[in-house]
């Protein structure tokens, strides 16, 4: 498990030096991570390309130390070269794709708040928009609110909070979805379906725990938090993608239980 195949050394490589290189020329993220598809920034490759960035050193680490345990095993002894490769960027590109269809969903409910708040902007209104939209804010507009709240028919209020939402869409507009965690998920899915009864020590959960539970346990938590927990910068619906596509790759090339 330990030894290290040709295609995972050479992701590993890859996406080490992309790193690097995101230092050198900020405008990398700004060409090849994934912008939301109503962004102007969108652009297809993107698909691809978001797969080998990363937002800093412990994003990088934790999703190569995921392939460097879990690749070398299914590219060896499971898939092969050729089917390891194909599954890598299947998954990668199928979390990008559910990853940007939510979020197409959640921009466009945005986009029509947004809308109806700048035709009928209210203390009211203000202080729903911002429940629903943006709770990780509400404490910190507070003052702002009592303010509009006292002087409703203020135009100056007004135009701050319409303002205020307008920026909040063209921000999330902006914020694109980077790193290999789509693909690295995949790679964890289909070790526990294909070894589900192995069992694994994990770093931060000294107690043994079979794969099949440690994957059921993680994919339950990714989807809950995709769901409840908003604005946390991570894409658990990215991760949740990595993990459908997997399963539909292993039925499809009926990959059998190995262990």
């Amino acid at each position: 498990m330990f030894n290290i195949t040709p295609i995972v050394r050479n992701l590993l490589i890859l996406n080490v030096v992309i790193f690097l290189l995101q230092d050198l020329s900020p405008n990398i993220v700004n060409w090849f991570a994934l912008h939301p598809v109503m962004s102007s920034g969108f652009k297809p490759h993107q698909f691809v390309s978001y797969m080998f960035l990363h937002g800093n050193f412990g994003h990088l680490f934790s999703n190569m130390l995921g392939l460097f345990f879990f690749g070398p095993l299914l590219e060896q002894h499971v898939l092969g070269t050729k089917r390891f490769i194909i599954f890598y960027f299947m998954t990668g590109i199928g979390a990008g794709f559910l990853y940007a269809g939510i979020n197409y969903i959640e921009m466009y409910q945005l986009s029509h708040a947004v809308d109806l708040y700048a035709q009928f902007p209210s203390p009211e209104a203000f202080l729903d928009f911002i429940t629903r939209f943006a709770p990780e804010l509400k404490q910190s507009a507070l003052g702002f609110l009592n303010d509009f709240e006292d002087q409703p028919k203020n135009i100056s209020y007004i135009n701050d909070s319409v303002s205020f939402v307008k920026k909040l869409y063209q921000d999330r507009l902006n914020v694109p979805m980077l790193g290999a965690s789509g693909a690295i998920f995949g790679i964890i899915a289909a070790f526990g379906l294909i070894f589900p009864n192995m069992e694994m020590m994990l770093l931060f959960f000294p107690i043994p725990i079979k794969a099949k539970y440690f994957v059921t346990f993680y994919a339950l938590y990714e989807l809950y938090a995709g769901v409840y927990i908003k604005d946390s910068g991570v894409a658990h619906f990215a991760h949740i993608g990595g993990m459908i596509f997997a399963y539909i790759l292993l039925k499809v090339w009926r990959v059998k239980r190995m262990y």
